[in-house]
């Protein structure tokens, strides 16, 4: 296939030609033109979705629910995923034609009745070490923590292991070859999960100036789902007659964060757009997101770097270079002007086959 158009991040007019997988810029005679004008991006990227989770509560139980929820997702324009905790396995999509390209975890590791019921392994302190391990081999190079969780006899947010525990899990994995993503809202836990090491705060919203900061020197990811934590308030009004001050202190968390995700950009912390799609997020919002962090402050070509080419970087797909993988998506007008125009892809290509175009 052969695409022409305004290549970003550059900015210039290219021609691209697509054999198999691969992009090349050399002319491919009888390419047929997909796309002859337009605004080209590397394929968007959903840093924090769950391809394992439909929308409502429980998992998925085959590989075609999973398809089904990963083609909402390349529909919208995105083209690569970090799957952050699937209760079922699916190794077999990440060569899949039609699924966006999968970076794993395996399943959420939480402490016993401290997550979604029936999404998370669950184990204390003392097994925390041996289940990472696990995990890092049941993904392909990502392990999820459940960092808190409400503390029912506490009535709030409590970090779900002791801070050496949790920075012990965090060296496992890397010892074995596996990034960490944290799932955290409270203050206490996002410190202290910080400064063990991990490679990327979920969420955020406990986030204090000085965890900020050591973010910043660290080269430590957030991807701060604010579609998610839109949700926050509804959380709160079901536990308001049960756990008051958890209600409070979630509708607190969910006020400040615009400010939160505001001071990270400016500090320099490396931002990845992520939805959290699955369970009570429907899949293929990217562009959604993507919206609501140029809102919190982000421009419109940094939020373009957070949802595709930069992204895609830091997740270990190569862009549309020489060599380069042949995912991308085409647009009518300049996203760099009105972030509004992702919510239209005209042509869309993965793994070198057109679904939209």
């Amino acid at each position: 296939m052969h695409v022409r158009g305004v290549l970003l991040p550059d900015g210039e007019v290219r021609d691209l030609w697509l054999v198999g997988d691969r992009v090349t810029l050399e002319p491919v005679p009888g390419a047929v033109t997909v796309a002859d004008r337009g605004y080209i991006l590397p394929g968007l990227v959903d840093a924090h979705c769950h391809i394992g989770l439909p929308l409502g509560s429980g998992a998925i139980s085959s590989l075609d629910e999973a398809r089904a929820l990963a083609d909402l997702d390349r529909e919208a324009g995105v083209l690569a995923i970090r799957d952050a905790g699937s209760p079922y396995p699916y190794p077999e999509l990440d060569d899949d034609p039609r699924v966006p390209r999968l970076a794993r975890a395996g399943q959420h590791i939480a402490a016993p009745k401290r997550y979604l019921r029936g999404i998370a392994v669950e184990v204390d302190g003392d097994e925390l070490d041996a289940e990472v391990r696990r995990q890092a081999a049941a993904g392909n190079g990502w392990v999820k923590l459940v960092g808190d969780w409400i503390e029912r006899g506490a009535g709030d947010l409590a970090p779900s292991w002791g801070p050496l525990q949790m920075a012990r899990a965090v060296a496992v994995a890397h010892a074995a070859g596996a990034r960490v993503a944290v799932h955290a809202f409270g203050e206490e836990s996002v410190a202290a999960l910080v400064r063990a090491g991990v490679d990327s705060v979920e969420h955020g919203t406990g986030l204090s100036p000085d965890d900020v900061d050591a973010m910043a020197l660290n080269g430590t990811a957030l991807v701060p789902t604010m579609i998610n934590v839109e949700t926050f308030s509804s959380i709160a009004a079901q536990a308001d007659g049960k756990f008051p001050g958890y209600a409070a202190h979630m509708r607190a968390l969910q006020a400040g964060f615009p400010a939160v995700v505001r001071a990270a950009y400016e500090a320099g912390v490396p931002i990845y757009v992520g939805t959290d799609a699955g369970g009570g997020i429907t899949h293929g919002l990217a562009a959604q997101e993507m919206l609501r962090l140029h809102a919190a402050g982000m421009s419109a070509f940094d939020v373009l770097k957070a949802g595709s080419w930069g992204a895609r970087e830091w997740l270990g797909f190569p862009g549309l270079v020489e060599g380069g993988l042949a995912d991308l998506v085409v647009y009518g007008s300049d996203p760099r002007e009105d972030l509004r125009v992702l919510q239209a892809p005209r042509v869309i290509v993965l793994r070198g086959h057109a679904f939209r175009g």
